[in-house]
């Protein structure tokens, strides 16, 4: 995660289709294409109805003698306290002023409005309580392009993402800080003004309706997905193109071999490898020039092994956060029979966890990906590529640190891969005792993502670059292209590259929002109509 990295939202090259929220679940694109590139939201007339319905609840249950949680009480620890009418609407904004209460960096653009837009989604299933113009209005804040200014730290996860989202309602009430769709820090109350929106006044139970959720961990979960299915597409054509490069042997990646061992996703893996090593020069050769080596590394031999396994967690994460965004989170609901109960949904341990684990994949994958591109550094193991890929070598040291650059994220993403949600901290005079601390597990696995952004840049280039020593090395073989096997033709490789910066993955610019990026002018890879996207 990078704060603040890119305040303006890229709308460019991406479909702005309206996303109409009714009762149902928001689809991961729906997230993904609101969030990460501008488009518009409405409510259904479904929603409109549901939210009508259970605000009357409300209604009726604050014209009652007896204390409701939410609703006529205080909060947290201070439920106990029953509110005396004429203070109610005091004890909503003395919630949101009280909660918004974040510290540290700023939250990434893209992190806020999935988390408004998953808030959104909750409110218009009519089991929070709230007005329909609460949600309208809220669906305005969306469409303006106004984003709240929330910092990275505030949030235990439980009950969900308390001060995350109330800085998002306290820029409802026209109160604190926003970024403007052009990336501008305006106080909330101009901006407002700016787009012809009027700050909300809050009524009972509407408050604690718009924090009490899941909804910035599930907002982070949903785009990691989404970049993380293209930069494991990403990591199997380096693999491939690395197999190639350091004279491996395609027979390990046989279909027949691969259902030996059925795990979900190895099958997939290792079909992209195949894919782009089919008809390659460098690999034909070994099968009839003489090839003797028995066998190739495991970053080279066990790829559809760690690459599948990435995946296999990838679609449990899928399905976990595909379950959250089917899930109507607040605290009370209210039921569809008009009960208004406490309950212990908002507990982030389900997204939590699986942050957690994808965190974990991620090190893998980037670890596996170090280990070959340092292979091809190596004299004793590149089978005949110059020292560190210099053109002259001690003159020129070639690609020595960009290794050290791989191994230092590597060693980064495995400090991120220790689990935040097993480190719960009591809070709220110990009514809420356990946490689930999806929020922080959300936030590095942002700053992991990009680091395998980078780490599979850097193997991606030193391959490009061997490509050319192995244009010399290899003069003998029947003419291809500028020498290159198929794997490094369909990235582009070829020429004589210079190094160039690795690019960072920023708000609007990540893998989901137009694909892998790789240093400019150098060597593009396209996986090609058989390499898929898939888990």
């Amino acid at each position: 995660m990078s704060a603040c990295s890119d305040k303006k939202m890229d709308t460019l090259e991406h479909p702005r289709t309206t996303v109409e929220l009714g009762t149902g679940a928001l689809t991961a694109e729906n997230i993904v294409a609101v969030a990460r590139y501008g488009a518009p939201v409405e409510l259904a007339q479904e929603a409109v109805a549901a939210m009508q319905s259970s605000r009357e609840v409300i209604e009726e249950l604050a014209a009652d003698d007896k204390p409701h949680y939410g609703v006529s009480t205080g909060f947290g620890a201070l439920a106990v306290k029953q509110i005396v009418p004429d203070q109610r609407r005091q004890l909503q904004r003395s919630l949101i002023r009280s909660h918004a209460a974040s510290s540290g960096a700023e939250v990434d653009t893209e992190v806020v409005r999935a988390l408004m837009l998953n808030r959104l989604s909750t409110l218009a299933t009519g089991r929070t309580g709230v007005r329909p113009g609460v949600a309208m209005a809220y669906a305005g804040l969306l469409n303006a392009g106004i984003t709240p200014v929330v910092g990275e730290y505030g949030s235990l996860g439980c009950s969900g993402d308390l001060a995350p989202l109330s800085h998002c309602a306290l820029a409802l009430l026209g109160e604190g800080e926003v970024r403007t769709a052009d990336g501008d820090r305006v106080p909330a109350a101009a901006a407002l003004a700016a787009a012809g929106l009027e700050p909300v006044e809050l009524q009972e139970k509407e408050g604690l309706a718009l924090i009490n959720g899941t909804d910035g961990m599930l907002g982070m979960l949903t785009l990691a997905t989404a970049d993380l299915r293209r930069l494991l597409a990403t990591a199997d054509l380096a693999a491939a193109m690395s197999v190639e490069g350091l004279l491996g042997s395609d027979a390990v990646f046989a279909a027949d071999l691969q259902a030996l061992r059925p795990q979900p996703g190895q099958g997939a893996s290792a079909a992209n490898v195949r894919a782009v090593l089919a008809g390659s020069a460098l690999i034909d050769e070994h099968k009839t020039g003489g090839f003797t080596r028995v066998q190739d590394a495991y970053s080279l031999r066990c790829v559809p092994s760690v690459h599948g396994a990435a995946r296999s967690t990838l679609l449990h994460a899928e399905n976990v956060a595909g379950c959250e965004r089917a899930s109507a989170i607040d605290n009370p609901v209210v039921t569809l029979d008009g009960r208004l109960e406490s309950n212990g949904n908002f507990h982030g341990a389900p997204v939590g966890y699986v942050l957690d684990f994808l965190a974990i994949a991620v090190a893998d994958v980037a670890s596996m990906s170090e280990r070959r591109t340092d292979r091809f550094l190596d004299t004793a193991r590149s089978h005949g590529l110059s020292a560190f890929l210099a053109f002259d070598p001690g003159v020129d040291s070639g690609h020595m640190i960009a290794q050290y650059t791989q191994a230092g994220i590597v060693a980064e993403l495995k400090r991120l891969a220790v689990p935040a949600s097993v480190d719960s901290i009591p809070s709220s005079a110990m009514q809420e005792d356990h946490v689930s601390m999806g929020w922080a597990a959300g936030l590095k696995l942002r700053r992991a993502i990009d680091g395998l952004e980078r780490v599979l840049a850097i193997e991606l280039l030193d391959i490009c670059t061997g490509a050319g020593h192995a244009r010399r090395r290899r003069e003998h073989l029947p003419q291809r292209p500028r020498g290159h096997g198929r794997a490094v033709r369909a990235a582009g490789g070829g020429g004589r590259p210079r190094p160039g910066p690795v690019p960072r993955t920023g708000n609007r610019s990540g893998p989901a929002a137009g694909g892998q990026r790789f240093p400019a002018g150098r060597c593009r890879p396209s996986a090609g109509p058989a390499v898929t996207l898939g888990a």
